[in-house]
């Protein structure tokens, strides 16, 4: 009986540390190429200035329509149809947190200084000014809505010479068909610790 209880115990510890990863905000995809939020069902690309470091654009500063463009040739891991991120315009300025990058910076990455480890290559400058990174959200035909990732500032339309960092992201979980969901796992681990205890009592009895 004493080793069923702590069989038991164990499968508990196993099923809370499996729904506490089920419940966090962010989660890697694609063998960390890639970062899921469960907040508001998006995936980002984990590097971001994957425009550079792939080899695509030796700064990894673009117009918004090469941006765009470059996003949405993007396949990562065979995951296609990315885009960049989404802004609101109902709102302009600091604390904008309704935006994708909006959420990702002040929700995310400010609320939890640890959850820049699930990133690499986040931007700020580029020779010496301050850069912002390009929404897909439209200004004008010719310039988006922009973010800058060191102050939190959301604004329209880009400053002189008009030109930014891209980070792409992806709607939805691209991982969602490529492993089992965390909750299905509890389920698996708690009815094969159960099938195990009852056998075990059936022995004894």
């Amino acid at each position: 009986m004493i080793k069923l209880l702590r069989i038991l115990l164990c499968s508990s510890v196993l099923s809370v540390g499996l729904l506490a990863n089920a419940n966090a905000a962010l989660e890697t995809r694609l063998g960390g190429l890639a970062v899921y939020d469960t907040d508001i069902d998006i995936t980002w690309l984990a590097d971001a200035d994957y425009a550079k470091t792939s080899g695509y654009d030796a700064d990894g500063v673009m117009s918004w329509p090469d941006a765009k463009a470059w996003a949405a040739g993007l396949s990562i891991e065979g995951v296609t149809d990315w885009r960049l991120p989404a802004a609101d315009t109902s709102c302009a300025g600091y604390n904008c947190s309704h935006s994708e990058m909006g959420h990702l910076y002040y929700d995310e990455l400010r609320r939890d200084v640890a959850s820049y480890s699930f990133f690499s290559n986040i931007r700020y400058y580029f020779e010496g000014f301050d850069h912002f990174y390009w929404t897909g959200t439209e200004f004008t035909s010719e310039l988006g809505w922009i973010f800058f990732f060191d102050t939190g500032h959301q604004g329209a339309g880009g400053d002189v010479p008009h030109y930014g960092f891209a980070w792409a992201v992806h709607d939805g979980d691209v991982g969602a068909g490529l492993v089992p969901e965390p909750e299905m796992y509890v389920l698996m681990s708690i009815g094969l610790f159960a099938l195990f205890g009852f056998r075990r009592l059936r022995q004894q009895s």
